[in-house]
């Protein structure tokens, strides 16, 4: 089931998800990656999330987090649970949030993979998106879509 993020039912297994399948893919020290956890909370009130879960009333199981600003859906993060994978689960997120976006007049969408996240460049690749450069001082690739209504 998708849903919007609850926080009392979903932020802790958000922030499992994030240390889990996201942490490891960064380039960032230890010092960085604490402080960023610290903000993750304010920064989830900032976007939009959904998450899938097993029901209504279960934890996510997988989730993405996006912004919008004027005509531009930027994917903050996203993730899914280890056992979960393979499951189109990813797929039906991205798609949701596209979507939703669509409807609310963006056109483009961007997202930052990490360096070595190469699974997740293809990913990304697989749904439509485009590498348009590497950004050597944070260590990632932006890759872009255009989405239609």
């Amino acid at each position: 089931m998708i849903r919007q993020r609850s926080s009392k039912l979903d932020d802790s297994a958000i922030l499992k998800l994030i240390d889990t399948q996201l942490v490891p893919l960064s380039h960032m020290s230890e010092k960085e990656i604490n402080k960023i956890r610290k903000e993750i909370p304010l920064r989830m009130n900032r976007g939009m999330t959904f998450v899938i879960s097993p029901e209504s009333n279960k934890a996510a199981i997988a989730f993405i987090h996006f912004l919008m600003h004027g005509e531009l859906l930027y994917v903050d993060m996203m993730a899914v649970s280890t056992k979960e994978q393979r499951k189109r689960y990813g797929q039906t997120l991205l798609q949701k949030a596209e979507h939703f976006a669509v409807s609310r007049g963006c056109r483009r969408s961007k997202v930052m993979v990490d360096e070595g996240n190469t699974k997740g460049c293809q990913f990304y690749q697989k749904n439509g998106y485009q590498t348009l450069r590497y950004i050597g001082m944070s260590r990632c690739y932006e890759m872009e879509k255009t989405l239609y209504s």
